[in-house]
């Protein structure tokens, strides 16, 4: 019996999910532990048409995703970027102390947050697919850019984590920006805005922890709450938040 040929992707829709939208904003979780297999062009396609119907300024879509599994320049860029995140990692760790006070107790968050960091970054050069968000930019530099890029970024891990994928957002890209613009022949004038890993959960996605509504959501009067602004049945809460001296 003769094997069919694969449809052209062209012709194949994209794929049904049964997460629905709500829940996937709810528990969409940053993914840094990935199984060890790639992941098929036909989620790819459907992943990067998600993040490229994102809205952008005057719909000018100034996004461009590099995408990087396999080869031998994909290999390339994830090492280079692995050994910024082990440096920036090795800083952090000691200068945060994630090794003292609650960091000495295994079973503690700190110390989980920082077993997961170091795994993370000594498997980065092995991620399934590295993707490398970047912004074209047509006018000066403004804190409003991002506007037009992060919304893509957003819509690109939630239709991950729809398909049975998830990843992370990361700017480890940061110090070997030149490296990998020469590299990947990306132009001097495009702006890297981050760096994101995806591939398949080792573990799951979940409901996230985040802080009450109440202390997020404001009325008429900063830092006081509308009436409505409570959380639902079964939310799960987090103490982390901006340093001390940040205003609250």
């Amino acid at each position: 019996m003769s094997q069919s040929t694969p449809q052209p992707l062209s012709q194949t829709p994209v794929a049904n999910t049964d997460v629905s939208l709500l829940e996937g904003l709810a528990s969409t979780r940053a993914i840094r532990r990935y199984l060890n297999e790639p992941i098929p062009e036909a989620v790819l396609r459907d992943i990067l048409f998600a993040a490229t119907r994102a809205p952008s300024g005057s719909n000018r879509q100034p996004f461009r995703f590099v995408v990087l599994s396999q080869g031998q320049r994909a290999a390339q860029a994830k090492a280079l970027i692995a050994d910024s995140a082990q440096q920036f990692w090795a800083e952090k760790r000691q200068n945060d102390q994630y090794d003292k006070g609650s960091g000495a107790d295994p079973d503690s968050p700190k110390s989980r947050m920082a077993r997961t960091m170091q795994h993370y970054v000594d498997e980065f050069a092995k991620v399934p697919c590295l993707v490398l968000p970047c912004l074209v930019r047509y006018r000066e530099p403004t804190p409003m850019e991002g506007a037009s890029i992060y919304p893509a970024v957003q819509n690109l891990l939630l239709a991950a984590r729809g398909l049975g994928y998830g990843g992370v957002i990361t700017g480890f890209h940061g110090p070997v920006e030149a490296e990998l613009k020469a590299l990947l022949d990306i132009p001097e004038d495009i702006f890297i805005t981050c760096t994101l890993t995806l591939g398949k959960p080792q573990g799951r996605h979940g409901p996230v922890r985040r802080r009450p509504l109440q202390e997020l959501v404001f009325g008429d009067t900063w830092g006081e709450a509308p009436a409505w602004a409570e959380d639902p049945p079964g939310t799960r809460y987090t103490k982390a938040g901006p340093p001390p001296t940040a205003r609250s």
